[in-house]
């Protein structure tokens, strides 16, 4: 048998997986769908922008109004002024403005107004109109303005809202969607590879020169090295594109965020990895491999929607029994920890839980795996443990 082994097949799933087409291609799309999206929030962030045209005397005279009405409400309002009605109507039809105010006609569109637009020069136009009647009726510009000048009424929420809770809970739902592909992706290649080559024979050479629990940590080793790489790969060019492109705001401590998703990846994918390994000793074929899978994948998708949930209400009940079972605690616990609803020794709680189960379960793992993986038929995995052993 080789000493150091398991370096060595881990070297080699690594090299192999990292060379593959398809892998470089979905992550190819991946970073190109990441850095699309960002760059599509920073143009959607920019906000709202209308050409308006004045015709008119007293149309003009809305003129820097309807300008500062519509930026404090994040509207970017470009006026140009015409010399006639008609003039301000051929820019409408040819949609070289958005609307234009003629005196005498009010607003011209068109077909359908911009909502937001027509509120802001209905808002300035009966505001002018107020302003002319009340000093038509005899009252003083300072009287006008005290009559028409009222404050809004103050707003007082009974359950408010902290931004940088909402900022943090919008990170750390894209930290448990990366999570779940990626626990889901990785676990399903350890599986694959088993199968491949358990089918091909290729198993067979190998273990004349190692042992079946090294050949099983080299593989998950090397697997899990990959897509902690990916997913630290996505996480900066994530966070490079928001920063060059300025699409997404990330709060203050993101670079922590990231490192606690990687971490918990780290968790989640060795909990995991032992147990798509079995799932895929256990078949011969890669068309049965499904449905070994089925439980697992089952059980990772409704710990995606715990993380979900968890990520909406870190304070209940079921958040925080979750995060501290291994199958569930990487897609929950990182949200209570970036919410800040858990404290750091509940983290390190269920870090110390998840670590534990998975040092119960990769000697069983091995001991299934190191069993089944020269059967050339589907075998239970009852009797595997009760074969002799192999090792």
């Amino acid at each position: 048998m080789i000493r150091g082994a398991v370096p060595i097949i881990a070297r080699r799933e690594f090299v192999e997986r990292i060379r593959d087409k398809g892998f470089l291609i979905s992550t190819g799309i991946t970073l190109l769908v990441l850095v699309v999206f960002v760059g599509a929030g920073s143009l959607l962030a920019g906000g709202t922008s209308y050409d308006v045209g004045l015709a008119g005397a007293d149309a003009r005279a809305l003129e820097q109004r309807v300008v500062d009405r519509a930026a404090a409400l994040d509207i970017e309002v470009a006026v140009h002024r015409f010399d006639d009605a008609a003039a301000a109507e051929r820019a409408v039809r040819t949609g070289d403005v958005d609307a234009a105010v003629v005196d005498g006609d009010g607003i011209v569109v068109r077909s359908d107004p911009p909502a937001d637009l027509v509120a802001v020069i209905q808002a300035v136009s009966a505001r002018e109109r107020a302003e002319g009647a009340l000093a038509g009726a005899g009252l003083t510009s300072g009287e006008v303005q005290t009559a028409l000048e009222q404050p809004p009424l103050a707003v007082r929420a009974l359950e408010p809202l902290d931004r940088r809770q909402r900022e943090y809970a919008a990170v750390g739902f894209i930290g448990v969607l990366a999570l779940y592909g990626q626990l889901f992706a990785y676990g399903y290649w350890v599986a694959a590879g088993v199968v491949e080559e358990k089918s091909s024979r290729v198993v067979e050479v190998l273990l004349a020169t190692v042992r079946p629990s090294q050949l099983l940590r080299g593989k998950i080793i090397g697997i899990g090295v990959l897509g902690l790489c990916q997913l630290a790969l996505i996480g900066a060019v994530g966070f490079a594109a928001s920063q060059l492109l300025g699409g997404l705001r990330f709060p203050e401590g993101v670079l922590v965020v990231i490192g606690l998703v990687l971490v918990w990846f780290v968790l989640g994918y060795f909990f995991y990895a032992g147990l798509f390994a079995v799932a895929g000793a256990i078949v011969p074929r890669q068309e049965d491999l499904q449905s070994t899978m089925t439980p697992l994948s089952i059980l990772i998708i409704a710990s995606f929607f715990l993380g979900i949930e968890a990520n909406q209400h870190p304070d209940s009940l079921l958040a925080v029994v979750t995060s501290m079972l291994p199958p569930s605690a990487p897609l929950v616990m990182p949200s209570r920890l970036i919410l800040g609803e858990a404290a750091i020794w509940e983290g390190l709680l269920s870090a110390a839980i998840c670590v534990a189960a998975t040092m119960a379960l990769v000697p069983l793992a091995t001991r299934i795996y190191s069993r089944s993986v020269l059967q050339r038929s589907r075998v239970r995995i009852r009797a595997v443990l009760r074969t002799p052993r192999e090792e």
